[in-house]
């Protein structure tokens, strides 16, 4: 039988390469099913696919008898003879069933469900391919903008680039090719989504190892990106050959390669720095274009407080506080930048000894000095005899104990000066 439904099919397995084998047997599973409607089961009938001539052949098997009881299983012997005379009771007869015997009804009804199931195979087959494309960069007409979201015709298929993922200043307009990363393939009530990033850091990522050859070829590693999507990014990068500087190469020969990117970014402003293994080296050049005097780093704390002349502290908290919160990203650290009159006081007040630290007052002494405001060695000093009587339950001698353990405390240098 030649049928439009498998020349249907072998057109989707040319234009979509899908597998020829799973599409045989659904052709095959829809015919048995629609055999099974007519006549009530399908156990003795077979369905032969042929792709390549768009045929479809439907055989029905029989054994040869006496008497007919049977009419969906048996044959009888004089009719058998007729077809060929070779037949005895008891062989297998083989009968050609012709498609219209189905009637004009369960025609239809069969084309409309194989076409649900190429509709769901189609699906299947782009989740399937899609899934394994996360983090390549894809270019699609933009065939539809909402609110939320904006539809892109990419490779014959819908893509989604949400709100979050697209760059805040870009305008779009339909019919624009646009260019953006795979970030997400999942499958939803409507079959598969294709979620597209421009925002995401992994789509800067893409677009680098396209401009570098050096950074696809492994040469430049990307350690590090810090993104605020359409304003501003810090990028770290390190060579792994000595001859190779890494920032030399991602800039390109008068700029041209960073400005590729540059402007596939809406003219978004990147910052490319050499990482280094060193934290106070890192930091110090995360901070860039400020140049800090010195840096203090508690590894445990992952804290930085990084001393700056006055004409650098706003260099190095930018607009907004936009650099420095750029070089938390990047580096990791939580950094506080000062000047050095502010650093002073700050490494001043950490030098105090805590009360908690001295041996000599109790439990009871401890938490009224606390709840006074008293937490230090220096607090109380300076406090004196009549701050310290001012606190309730404690007398002058009290006060005077206090002040005395507390003067004794004091490293030696201290108690010199």
């Amino acid at each position: 039988m030649k049928s439009e439904i498998v020349e249907a099919f072998a057109l989707l397995v040319k234009e979509k390469g899908m597998d020829k084998d799973v599409l045989t047997r659904i052709i095959e599973d829809i015919f048995l099913a629609m055999i099974k409607k007519k006549y009530g089961a399908s156990d003795n009938f077979d369905v032969f696919v042929n792709m390549e001539k768009g045929e479809i052949e439907i055989y029905q098997s029989k054994t040869v008898v006496e008497k007919v009881q049977d009419d969906l299983t048996e044959i009888d012997l004089e009719t058998a003879l007729l077809a060929e005379e070779s037949y005895e009771i008891g062989d297998e007869y083989m009968e050609i069933i012709d498609p219209s015997q189905f009637g004009r009804r369960l025609i239809i009804s069969a084309k409309q469900n194989l076409n649900q199931r190429i509709k769901e195979v189609e699906k299947e087959h782009v989740f399937e391919e899609f899934k394994n494309r996360v983090g390549e960069i894809i270019s699609g007409d933009i065939r539809q903008i909402n609110r939320d979201e904006i539809y892109l015709n990419a490779e014959s298929t819908e893509v989604i680039l949400p709100k979050n993922e697209q760059i805040p200043n870009e305008r779009y307009r339909r019919g624009e090719n646009l260019r953006a990363v795979i970030k997400e393939v999942k499958w939803s009530s409507r079959g598969p989504e294709i979620i597209v990033s421009r925002s995401s850091p992994m789509f800067l990522t893409r677009l680098f190892e396209l401009e570098v050859p050096e950074i696809y070829d492994g040469i430049i590693e990307i350690k590090g990106i810090a993104r605020e999507p359409g304003e501003r990014t810090k990028i770290a990068v390190y060579s792994n050959d000595k001859r190779i500087d890494a920032v030399g190469a991602c800039v390109g020969m008068k700029g041209m390669r960073i400005q590729a990117i540059v402007k596939e970014l809406n003219n978004e402003k990147i910052d490319i720095i050499n990482w280094s293994s060193e934290p106070e080296i890192f930091i110090t050049r995360a901070l860039s274009p400020a140049k800090p005097k010195r840096i203090a780093i508690d590894e445990e704390e992952r804290k930085v407080i990084a001393l700056l002349d006055d004409d650098q502290i706003s260099l190095a908290i930018g607009k907004g506080g936009q650099n420095r919160r750029l070089a938390v990203k990047l580096t990791g650290y939580e950094i506080q930048t000062v000047k050095e009159d502010e650093y002073k006081a700050i490494m001043a007040d950490e030098e105090e000894l805590a009360l908690t630290q001295v041996e000599g007052l109790s439990e009871k002494i401890l938490n009224t000095l606390h709840l006074g405001g008293f937490d230090s060695i220096d607090d109380v000093i300076r406090a004196g005899v009549d701050g310290l009587i001012e606190l309730p339950g404690i007398g002058v001698k009290t006060a005077e104990k206090i002040l005395t353990i507390a003067e004794n405390a004091l490293p030696q240098d201290d108690q010199q000066e």
